[in-house]
C-alpha cells in the first residue's frame, strides 16, 4: 500500500512530503481513536500486531497503525507527541533509507516508531549510537514508551549492561526526566543485567564499537551459553554518517599478547629522533605517510652498525624505522593521542573523546609509547577483526539518521545500498550563516576571534566555539583568560559531564569551548537546561546562540554539524567560521599563490580579509579531500571484502559446530572429507568404536580448536600478504587482483589443513581418551548439552554405494 520503491534517492523534502501524504493522513485519522483507548488497551495492541504478522501480514501492512500506537505511547509518557514531519522520517527509517534530520528536530524520539514496528516480528532490534552516555541515555528517555506497549529494552556498555526497569515509577523524578532526559542519564530506570539479557531484549542500544565487538566475540567462544547475539535483523544507526563513513576504516580487532615487547621500540625511536625533516624523510601529510630518502636510510644503516639493513635484517628493521619515523613525524601528542596515568590513550579526531583500550596496530602504538617514554606494552596477535563497514552489511536491514547526510550521498549509496532523504524541519530555520573571515596567521585568528567572543559575551549573547583538537582547545581557553572572557573548557579530559555542558551552552552570558563535535546527540535549549521562557525571549531577543567555528574540517559534514547546533526548531542564531592560512587543511591543500597575495595587501595578522579566492580554495580543498578519503575506504573495502568472505564462510561453519545438532556436525565433517574417502572411512569407524554421542562431542572440539588456530594464522598471513603485495604494483600486476587471488589460494590451503589435522586428531581418538567425559561435555571445552537424535547421524552406508564426501567414488568398507 505504501510502496515506496526506488523513493529516497535524492529525494528533498518537499517531494518527500508530498510521498508520504497518504502515510501521515492515514496515522493522523487512526490518532483520536488510540487516543481512546486504556493504558492496558494501548498495551494489549502488541499482541494483536504480532498475531496479524503471523496470520500472513507484513511490517509495512501495519506501519499506519504501528505508528500510531508508538505516538500515543511517547505522546503518554514522554509529554513529547511526534510532528507530521517525525512521522515522515520514521517511515524513511522503516523503508531502509538514511532521515537527514537537523539538529533539533526529535531523531532519538522518531526512532522509537520505526524500532516497535520492526520488534513485532521478535528477531530484536539493535539502536547504535555513538557512545556509551547516549546509549545509556536514550535507554532511559525512551524506554518508558516501549514499556508502555509491552516490549523490553536493553543496554550494551563497554563496561556494563542493562534492562530498563519499567517498575520503577516514582512520579517526582518521572516528571524531571521528561524535563532532563535530553541530557541526563536516569540510572534508577535501568537495572544492571547479563549481556545476553540485554541482546535478548526487544529492543537494544549500544555504541556501533561494542555491538561489533560482541559479535567478533561469539565467534571466538567455545560454550554456546556465553553466545551474547542473536542474528542481525534490523539496525538504526544514529549519527549514521560518524559511524558509517567516519569510521569504516577502523578495524575492530579482538587480539592477546604474543610476546614481550622488544627493546627494538626504544632503539628505533632514538634513530628516528637522529633524523631530519626533508634531508632523511618526507611526509605527505594528505595521506598521513612518510618516506625515507636514501640519505635517511644510509643513515639509519650508520646508526644500527650494519651495511644493509633490507638484505641484514629484512623486513623486520625496515618496518621498525617506518613506524617509529610515522609516530615522530605524524602523531603528535594532545592532538591524536595524549599521555594519561603513564599510557598512551588514543583521542578520537571527530569527536575529540579519549579512547581507552583502543590502539594502533602494526607496532604504531608501541612506538608512540617508546617516544613518550612510557610502559611499551606487548605486541599482540590478531584472534579475530572485521570492519565497520563489513560488520553494518550483516543486517538483514540497516536504516540511519543525521543531521548531516547530503554530501555524502553517493558514499551511503555505493557502500551499504542506502538512500538519503531530506525530511524537512517542522519550522523553517531563520539561522543566519556569516562568510568565513580569513586571517594570514594562527595566533591573529585567535586574538581576533577572543575579541568578538569579549564583545558577544558583554551584550549576554551565548557562544559556542568549536575547536579541532584538545591542543586548539587549550591555545583557545589561554586567549579569552586573557581577554578576561568566562567560559567551561570542554574536551576529551573532561568528558564526563560534556552533556551537561553542552545542554547549557544557550543559556545567557554563556560561553563555551568545546572539543569538535563533543556532545553531539545532546539538544541545545535556549535560556538554559531548565525551560523557562523568559529566558529563552531574552535570548532570541540577543540573536540567539552564536556558533564559531575555530578552523575548516576536512569534511563539509563536521562543518555543517557544527553550523547545525544554532537555529534548532525555528530559533534564531548564527554561525561564522574563522580561518587561518596556517590551518592544516589551508596549509596542505591552499595554493602558494593566495597565501604570496595575502602577503602582498600587507594586512595585520589580526585583521581579516573577505575574498571569494581564498573562499572557493577552502571549497574546493574540502570537496578533493572528501573524495581522497572516499576512494581511501573504497580502497580499504574493495581489499576487506575478500576476507569477509572468508570471515563468513569460517563463522558459518564455526556456528554450526557449536550450536547446530550431530546431524550438522556430521555435515561439517562430511564436507571436510571431500575429494578424502580414507577420511569418512575414519569417521565411520571412530563412530563404531566410540559411539556416536562421545565422538560427536570429541569432534564438536577439535574441530572449533582446530579451525581457530588456523584461522588466526590465516589472519596473520593475509595481514602480510596486503602489507607485501604493493610491490606487486611495480611489475605491472593489479595489487588487488593479486590480493585477491593469493588470498584465496591460502584459504584453499587453511581449509585442506583443517581436513588434515581435524581427521588425524580424530583418528587416534580412544575410549581411554573419552572414558572421562561425561554425557553433554566436550574436553577441553565447556559443556554443550544437545538432544542426540537415534541411528547413527552419518547414516547407513553399504559396499559400493556413492561415497557421501561428493568425490563420485565408491564407498569401501
Amino acid at each position: 500500500m505504501f510502496s515506496l520503491k526506488n523513493l529516497f534517492k535524492g529525494v528533498p523534502g518537499d517531494k518527500l512530503q508530498s510521498e508520504y501524504k497518504g502515510l501521515v493522513g492515514a496515522i493522523n485519522a487512526l490518532e483520536p481513536s488510540y487516543q481512546a483507548l486504556s493504558d492496558e488497551e494501548l498495551r494489549g495492541k502488541t499482541a494483536i500486531f504480532k498475531q496479524e504478522l503471523q496470520t500472513g501480514k507484513t511490517v509495512d501492512d501495519l506501519m499506519p497503525e504501528a505508528f500510531a500506537a508508538a505516538r500515543e505511547a511517547a505522546r503518554r509518557t514522554t509529554r513529547l507527541r511526534p510532528f507530521d514531519v517525525q512521522l515522515i522520517g520514521a517511515a524513511v527509517l522503516h523503508k531502509s533509507g538514511i532521515a537527514e534530520m537537523k539538529t533539533g528536530e526529535g531523531k532519538t524520539l522518531v526512532a522509537t516508531l520505526p524500532a516497535y514496528l520492526n520488534a513485532l516480528s521478535e528477531k530484536g532490534v539493535h539502536v547504535i549510537t555513538v557512545n556509551d552516555y547516549l546509549a545509556r541515555r536514550d535507554a532511559a528517555w525512551m524506554g518508558q514508551v516501549y514499556a508502555t506497549l509491552g516490549l523490553s529494552v536493553g543496554v550494551v556498555n563497554h563496561d556494563a549492561s542493562y534492562i530498563y526497569d519499567a517498575s520503577h515509577t516514582q512520579k517526582e523524578e518521572d516528571a524531571v526526566r521528561d524535563e532532563e532526559g535530553s541530557f541526563r542519564v536516569f540510572y534508577d530506570f535501568l537495572r544492571p543485567a547479563t549481556r545476553r539479557e540485554a541482546y535478548h531484549a526487544d529492543v537494544t542500544y549500544g555504541t556501533n564499537s561494542e555491538f561489533g565487538f560482541d559479535y567478533l566475540r561469539d565467534n571466538i567462544s567455545y560454550n554456546q551459553g556465553e553466545l551474547r547475539q542473536r542474528g542481525h535483523h534490523f539496525a538504526i544507526v544514529d549519527e549514521v554518517d560518524s559511524i558509517l563513513i567516519d569510521e569504516a576504516r577502523t578495524p575492530l580487532i579482538i587480539s592477546a599478547p604474543a610476546a614481550e615487547s622488544e627493546d627494538l621500540y626504544r632503539t628505533f625511536v632514538r634513530i628516528a629522533g637522529e633524523l631530519k625533516h626533508e634531508d632523511d624523510f618526507t611526509v605527505d601529510e594528505k595521506r598521513k605517510a612518510i618516506q625515507l630518502t636514501d640519505a635517511g636510510i644510509s643513515k639509519a644503516e650508520k646508526l644500527l652498525g650494519i651495511e644493509n639493513i633490507y638484505t641484514e635484517k629484512g623486513i623486520k628493521y625496515v618496518h621498525h624505522l617506518e613506524t617509529a619515523v610515522r609516530a615522530k613525524a605524524l602523531f603528535r601528542r594532545d592532538k591524536e593521542y595524549v599521555v594519561k596515568n603513564g599510557e598512551v590513550v588514543i583521542v578520537d579526531e571527530f569527536t575529540g573523546r579519549l579512547q581507552p583500550g583502543r590502539r594502533w596496530s602494526e607496532g604504531l602504538h608501541q612506538a608512540i609509547e617508546a617516544k613518550e617514554g612510557v610502559n611499551v606494552q606487548k605486541e599482540s596477535r590478531t584472534f579475530a577483526s572485521i570492519t565497520y563497514q563489513n560488520y553494518f552489511r550483516l543486517y538483514g536491514r540497516l536504516a540511519g539518521m543525521t543531521g548531516t547526510a547530503k554530501t555524502s550521498a553517493e558514499e551511503f549509496y555505493k557502500v551499504y545500498k542506502l538512500d538519503v532523504a531530506e525530511v524537512p524541519t517542522n519550522r523553517p530555520v531563520v539561522r543566519i550563516d556569516h562568510n568565513d573571515l580569513i586571517f594570514q596567521t594562527e595566533q591573529g585568528k585567535f586574538k581576533a576571534l577572543a575579541r568578538m567572543v569579549k564583545e558577544r559575551h558583554a551584550k549576554g549573547q551565548p557562544v559556542l566555539i568549536g575547536t579541532v583538537s584538545i591542543e586548539k582547545n587549550e591555545l583557545l581557553s589561554a586567549y579569552l583568560k586573557q581577554e578576561g572572557v568566562p567560559h567551561e573548557l570542554l574536551n576529551a579530559k573532561n568528558h564526563e559531564r560534556e552533556g551537561e555542558i553542552v545542554a547549557g551552552a544557550g543559556e545567557i552570558g554563556r560561553v563555551t569551548v568545546a572539543t569538535n563535535m563533543a556532545g553531539r546527540g545532546v539538544d541545545i535549549k535556549l535560556g538554559g537546561i531548565v525551560a523557562d521562557k523568559e529566558k529563552a525571549e531574552e535570548v532570541k531577543r540577543l540573536g540567539g546562540l552564536f556558533v564559531l567555528g575555530t578552523e575548516r574540517h576536512e569534511a563539509r559534514r563536521i562543518d555543517n554539524q557544527l553550523r547545525g547546533r544554532s537555529g534548532r526548531q525555528g530559533d534564531p542564531g548564527e554561525t561564522q567560521f574563522y580561518v587561518s592560512l596556517e590551518d592544516s587543511l589551508m596549509r596542505v591543500f591552499a595554493s602558494d599563490m593566495i597565501k604570496n597575495m595575502m602577503g602582498r595587501f600587507g594586512i595585520p595578522e589580526d585583521e581579516p580579509i573577505a575574498n571569494k579566492m581564498v573562499t572557493r580554495a577552502l571549497e574546493s580543498a574540502q570537496t578533493k579531500i572528501e573524495g581522497f578519503n572516499f576512494d581511501a575506504r573504497k580502497h580499504v573495502l574493495e581489499f576487506d571484502n575478500v576476507l569477509d568472505r572468508q570471515r563468513r564462510a569460517v563463522y558459518a561453519h564455526r556456528r554450526a559446530v557449536l550450536v547446530g545438532s550431530d546431524k550438522e556436525v556430521a555435515d561439517v565433517l562430511v564436507e571436510l572429507a571431500q575429494e578424502n574417502a580414507e577420511a569418512l572411512f575414519v569417521l565411520k569407524k571412530k563412530e563404531d568404536e566410540l559411539g556416536q554421542e562421545v565422538l560427536m562431542r570429541a569432534a564438536r572440539t577439535i574441530v572449533l580448536q582446530t579451525l581457530d588456530m588456523l584461522w588466526v594464522e590465516h589472519l596473520e598471513s593475509m595481514e602480510y600478504l596486503r602489507g607485501s603485495v604493493n610491490l606487486r604494483a611495480y611489475g605491472q600486476r593489479d595489487p588487488l587482483v593479486e590480493y585477491r587471488k593469493e588470498g584465496t589460494r591460502m584459504y584453499k590451503e587453511m581449509e585442506m589443513m583443517l581436513a588434515s589435522r581435524v581427521f588425524e586428531l580424530l583418528e587416534v581418538l580412544n575410549k581411554d581418551v573419552t572414558s572421562g567425559v561425561a554425557p553433554g561435555q566436550a574436553a577441553p571445552a565447556p559443556a554443550i548439552n544437545l538432544s542426540i537424535p537415534q541411528g547413527s547421524v552419518l547414516g547407513e552406508i553399504g559396499r559400493n554405494d556413492p561415497c557421501p564426501c561428493g568425490s563420485g567414488r565408491k564407498w569401501k568398507n
